[in-house]
């Protein structure tokens, strides 16, 4: 492998990478306020591509424009998801809770097949160049933005928790349901919050990634299993871990499309998930084994 070719995939790797944490954070913010390890995120962020689709198709709406649209439109998906179907099986044993999880996103994936059909949609951003280039170097200019985005929302969501009363509140709820309740927290309202926000960052992802990816009903399933592959790299509950994770699978599955022939470049995803499980069960910034 040629330096220009290593370092090409790395930038690809580093920028799919992001994308991969952003779906990661919202899935651990779920599992670390309401211990639900969510199947249905990757659903809810195939709602989100098509929200941004139809809003370019029927509107003319640039994709990034839409972006506040599919924000909204998933956190009031979530929330509703969480008050009528998953708090009334809060205290059912934790392998239902996850069945019921793979049962919702069956249903949305089946939903949109019957409403949209199996065919691949795709947008354009027009005004935008292709790639940029920079020392012989080729950045995808819609995957630099979503990265970038990324960011933004990642920095943003720390400052969101750490700073204002719900984030405070959330956070409290994750570390003790029950201290919180003692101290006026609405657990219940929590719930609902926590759940739609993290399907408003799938949401969101799913807006970013729309302009270089296809959108059709079962796009989520492939990028759900490296969300979960991403999670349990960096530790469940782990904010910080969930991105870096991302980035970690970005760039392997990068370097692993150029050194491995076809399908066979997710080896090294799962070969470092395989890994991590038997060397560090909680993940690599997670707690210690007890």
């Amino acid at each position: 492998m040629s330096a220009d070719l290593f370092f090409q995939s790395l930038i690809d790797g580093i920028l799919m990478g992001g994308i991969y944490g952003l779906v990661a954070i919202g899935l651990t913010l779920i599992f670390g306020v309401m211990k639900i390890i969510n199947f249905a995120q990757g659903a809810l962020m195939m709602v989100g591509m098509y929200v941004t689709y139809w809003c370019f198709d029927l509107m003319g709406l640039n994709p990034y424009l839409s972006l506040p649209l599919s924000a909204i439109a998933l956190f009031f998906i979530g929330a509703g998801l969480q008050r009528g179907v998953l708090q009334r099986m809060a205290d059912a044993p934790d392998h239902n809770q996850l069945l019921v999880t793979l049962g919702i996103s069956l249903f949305i994936e089946n939903l949109a097949l019957v409403i949209f059909k199996p065919d691949f949609r795709s947008v354009t951003v027009d005004g935008l160049p292709a790639t940029i280039s920079l020392f012989n170097l080729n950045i995808h200019t819609t995957k630099f933005i979503a990265f970038i985005c990324t960011a933004v929302l990642a920095v943003g969501l720390f400052f969101f928790l750490k700073k204002t009363f719900i984030g405070r509140a959330i956070r409290a709820t994750s570390i003790n349901g029950q201290g919180a309740s003692l101290v006026g927290v609405n657990i219940k309202r929590i719930n609902y919050i926590a759940f739609g926000i993290g399907a408003a960052l799938a949401g969101v992802a799913g807006t970013l990634i729309t302009p270089f990816f296809y959108t059709s009903p079962t796009v989520g399933a492939s990028f759900i299993l490296k969300a979960f592959v991403v999670v349990v790299l960096g530790g469940l509950g782990n904010f910080l871990g969930a991105l870096i994770g991302g980035i970690l699978i970005g760039v392997s599955e990068a370097l692993g499309g150029v050194l491995l022939p076809g399908s066979l470049k997710d080896l090294m995803t799962y070969l470092i998930f395989i890994l991590i499980l038997l060397l560090k069960p909680n993940g690599l910034f997670g707690g210690k084994v007890r």
